[in-house]
């Protein structure tokens, strides 16, 4: 019997049967390494969601950025709707390593902002790959870092059922063990609240909360209610509530570990005396002492990855733990999933350079009485570790690099699109503006002028700079010139990206202006027009594989053009001009001979920001339909209104609804603000 069950919303066409086919026979046949090459607007994707479901393995997929991993779930999402589909990336908003910088004797401090919604969907991940095989992971380069323990983490879940005898402080002290918080307030994932006999208790891995009664010592009943509507789901006999942590080990593990965590430190405190650093003796006792009475008195600390050796009970230099090792394997312990490498020249990478780049600043903190040397032990794998802990791979790019290539055992190229749609066209005009007045107006002139014939169209339109200054100065200059426009580029939070995307694609504004479309993986099918400004500009951001790439974000529509804007013409721009030019006539071909007309790609608007939306901003948006037409009739009465209901709820000290309110009001506000009269000359 089948694992997955693929929803097919189209048959495979063009190139796609005869990839499917060579990749599952390939893989099949003990081929361990593949690449597909696949152009952009190809379908990859779809070659790929067939491939699983052919294959019936569990299924890493691995994308370099979170943007393009949340564009792939949702996509894995709507071929396997009936399958675990996760996504399990960084659940960092923003994250500034520990570091110590000696040259100006700087210590930073670790600052980071958890982003608790994709901290859930993490532990969603895990619990998946622990209890089912229809699974899929869409993750970032974040996969290769250090996870804990599955056996720990599988070990330490709680089985409750109805009937099971266990007494209300028996099953609280529980929670607590494995990291629930309990709390008199709203309920979050991870949390517990005690209302007598009655437990609510949400997962950390879901949004419902199951009410258990106990009734004489005993489980009487349990209940999964909706925690908005408070509507009943279900009344399930029993139920799994898993660790709310992913470090987690038992008391006689934590005795062992600070015991091995003291030794570790007073063999490290005697070197450091022995080389006369005073100061590191100091500084490295008072920290590691502090850390141990943490994890002795509540069995956690910050930082507790550092001591993540002591507590798994590895070797020194031994491989951390990683999601990896929460796939399934088979019983001689070979790895019994396949992985797919999305757009692998960028991936593949950051997947070898991630070591180096987390020891050379641990090593740092390890040398000055920061950390014991075990920190060095919290890292992600080498690439040889990597490679060791995965099976078959198939590596997917429209630029596969030359070690994809070189090791790959098959080569499959998907050229012709399903759509009919062939490479874009692509101009090469000048940067510089003629000196004469009324000719040429430079490539900033140029581009706004071939934008506004795109929008008048109904077309959207991106550009790409070197600099993020740059695209940030680009878009207000657009803006002055009346044209919709927002810039997009890696500062920007990860929801915050992918909602302006959705909204670019929904054409609540006309022109998007990037610095790396390879890093942030646009799939914008509606995108009619491609300016590249200073194409000229050799180096990674105007390199072969950049421009094909970019290039090729224009061929989801028929109507797709681009504009290199260049003052010369490079080698790197020869060869993308050539190999666009060739594929564009392999498609032309195809096209003619099966009389197929070019067909721009409908893709819904839906985006995973549905799953990472917080409670806070769902509660905003709802308050702010509601009160549409109360806020049209009388503005200034209804903010005065809210004003008080603010003021009502922190006197109340329910400071989580006076902050639902403050943002409805900056909101109304901003709604009512006028709008500027643009001058007429």
């Amino acid at each position: 019997m089948s694992v997955f069950t693929l929803n097919h919303p189209y048959e495979p066409a063009g190139d796609q049967p005869k990839a499917i086919e060579s990749l599952v026979k390939s893989y099949q046949a003990g081929k361990r390494f593949q690449t597909l090459l696949g152009v952009t607007g190809s379908g990859k994707t779809f070659t790929m969601a067939n491939v699983i479901a052919r294959l019936d393995k569990p299924t890493l997929v691995i994308a370099h950025n979170k943007t393009l991993a949340a564009q792939l779930a949702q996509e894995y999402q709507a071929f396997f709707p009936d399958h675990a589909v996760h996504y399990f990336v960084s659940y960092y908003d923003y994250y500034q390593p520990e570091a110590y910088m000696p040259v100006s004797d700087t210590y930073i401090e670790k600052d980071a902002q958890i982003n608790e919604e994709i901290d859930r969907l993490r532990h969603a991940s895990t619990q998946a790959l622990l209890t089912r095989r229809d699974v899929i992971i869409v993750a970032s380069v974040s996969c290769i870092y250090g996870l804990g323990s599955p056996e720990e983490y599988k070990k330490e879940n709680m089985h409750l059922e109805v009937g099971m005898e266990i007494s209300r402080t028996e099953l609280l002290h529980n929670l607590v063990s494995i990291f629930f918080e309990r709390t008199n307030a709203d309920i979050n994932p991870g949390q517990f609240r005690s209302l007598g006999n009655r437990i609510e208790i949400m997962p950390i891995s879901e949004k419902y909360i199951y009410l258990l009664e106990l009734v004489g010592g005993r489980i009487e009943s349990i209940t999964k209610i909706d925690p908005v509507s408070q509507t009943i789901l279900g009344t399930p006999e029993t139920i799994f509530m898993f660790p709310a942590k992913h470090f987690i080990t038992d008391k006689e593990q934590q005795k062992r570990a600070v015991e091995s965590i003291r030794a570790e430190l007073t063999e490290r405190l005697a070197v450091l005396e022995k080389e006369g650093k005073l100061l590191e003796v100091e500084r490295l006792k008072r920290r590691t002492n502090y850390d141990l009475a943490m994890i002795q008195e509540i069995g956690y600390c910050n930082g507790i990855e550092n001591y993540s050796r002591h507590l798994s009970g590895k070797k020194p230099g031994e491989a951390p733990e990683t999601l990896l090792s929460y796939f399934p394997h088979t019983p001689d312990g070979k790895p019994d999933f396949l992985t797919i490498i999305d757009e692998s020249h960028v991936t593949l990478p950051q997947l070898r350079g991630m070591y180096a780049g987390d020891q050379s600043r641990k090593k740092t903190l390890v040398e000055f009485g920061f950390r014991l040397p075990s920190a060095l032990d919290n890292r992600p794998l080498r690439y040889e570790e990597f490679y060791e802990r995965v099976g078959g791979m198939i590596f997917t790019s429209a630029t596969p690099a030359d070690y994809e290539r070189e090791i790959s055992e098959n080569i499959t190229e998907q050229v012709i699109r399903p759509t009919g749609l062939t490479d874009p066209e692509v101009e090469v005009r000048p940067i510089l503006a003629s000196k004469e007045e009324g000719e040429y107006p430079g490539q900033i002139g140029d581009f706004i002028a071939e934008t506004e014939k795109e929008v008048k169209k109904g077309g959207r339109v991106i550009a790409t700079t070197l600099t993020k200054k740059m695209a940030e100065d680009l878009s207000v200059y657009l803006k002055e010139k009346s044209i919709k426009a927002e810039y997009l580029h890696s500062d920007i939070k990860t929801i915050d990206r992918i909602k302006i995307l959705t909204q670019f694609r929904k054409g609540e504004f006309d022109c998007l202006v990037g610095v790396n479309l390879l890093r942030e993986g646009l799939d914008l099918p509606e995108v009619t027009f491609i300016g590249i400004l200073d194409a000229d500009k050799e180096g990674f951001l105007r390199s072969e594989t950049s421009l094909i790439q970019t290039i090729g974000r224009a061929a989801r529509n028929s109507a797709g053009r681009v504009i290199l804007y260049a003052d010369r013409m490079t080698d790197s721009m020869k060869r993308s001009l050539d190999e666009t030019n060739r594929r564009r006539a392999l498609q032309t071909a195809y096209n003619v001979e099966h009389g197929i007309t070019p067909q721009t790609i409908k893709k819904k608007f839906g985006d995973i920001t549905e799953h990472l939306e917080s409670e806070h901003d769902k509660a905003v948006r709802a308050n702010l339909v509601l009160d549409q037409e109360i806020f049209a009739k009388d503005p200034a009465k209804l903010i005065r209104l809210k004003e008080k209901e603010m003021q009502a709820a922190v006197k109340l000290l329910d400071f989580e609804t006076a902050a639902i309110l403050r943002d409805e009001i900056r909101a109304l506000e901003e709604s009512n603000a006028p709008k500027k009269v643009k001058k007429k000359r």
